[in-house]
């Protein structure tokens, strides 16, 4: 198994948060079975004010690049999902150049030092 963070900005536009979560609340299955077959198992995400937070776990060949490729090659329904989300996000200021949910450093795994439950 592997693990990503990841994050992203909403827009600081009026109705934004509330549109967000409410298509966030009737996501499209045509993408989330495409995530599945991929490689992606979980997929959550967190919001802090405007900032966004994606935790993924995904299988040990999972390429966080390349799986996402294929994943938007191989799903027309995931490039119109993402078009759609991407009115209402922009990228935090911290990611690379051309980056758009910016991959996070993983610090600490609890798992590591104490074991799995």
């Amino acid at each position: 198994m592997r693990y990503y963070g990841l994050t992203l900005g909403l827009r600081a536009d009026a109705g934004v948060l509330a549109q967000y979560r409410e298509h966030h609340r009737n996501p499209w299955p045509e993408p989330l079975a495409g995530l599945r077959r991929v490689g992606v198992r979980q997929m959550r995400i967190f919001l802090l004010g405007r900032r966004l937070f994606m935790y993924m776990e995904t299988t040990d060949d999972f390429d966080l690049i390349e799986g996402l490729a294929q994943y938007m090659r191989e799903n027309p329904r995931a490039v119109e999902w993402d078009r759609l989300m991407r009115a209402f996000q922009e990228p935090v200021a911290d990611a690379a150049e051309g980056e758009w949910w910016a991959a996070m450093e993983p610090i600490f795994d609890l798992e590591e030092y104490l074991g799995a439950p």
